[in-house]
């Protein structure tokens, strides 16, 4: 998958957080619960969607940990210098899960008919 189609797409399921990064899905799993930047959608079913700024602060940890050498505590130092989590990203999660939820409620009345 090139940055074109990251680019096209909004949301991403670990499957394919972990194509596009080569990161195993453990790790992705680990890092969310470690690092505050990381924070997927999750689905009514438990399932995880992550946007374009997840996947890129998942590349960023990559690359700090894989290439740079940091540890986990010095990614989070080095990522913490840089990046702020922000209430306006907290809104903009609530309102995606309230628009997946509206689209998967048309979803079902439309297989019902």
């Amino acid at each position: 998958m090139g940055l074109e189609e990251i680019e096209q797409q909004e949301y991403f399921s670990i499957g394919d957080v972990k194509r596009i990064t080569g990161v195993p899905e453990y790790s992705v799993r680990y890092w969310e619960a470690e690092f505050n930047l990381i924070r997927p959608i999750r689905l009514e079913s438990g399932h995880r969607r992550y946007t374009k700024a997840d996947l890129y602060t998942i590349l960023k940890i990559k690359d700090l940990i894989y290439k740079h050498k940091l540890t986990l505590e010095g990614a989070k130092k080095q990522l913490n210098k840089y990046q702020f989590p922000s209430e306006k990203n907290e809104k903009r999660t609530h309102a995606d899960i309230k628009f997946l939820t509206e689209i998967k409620e048309t979803l079902e009345d439309l297989l019902k008919e």
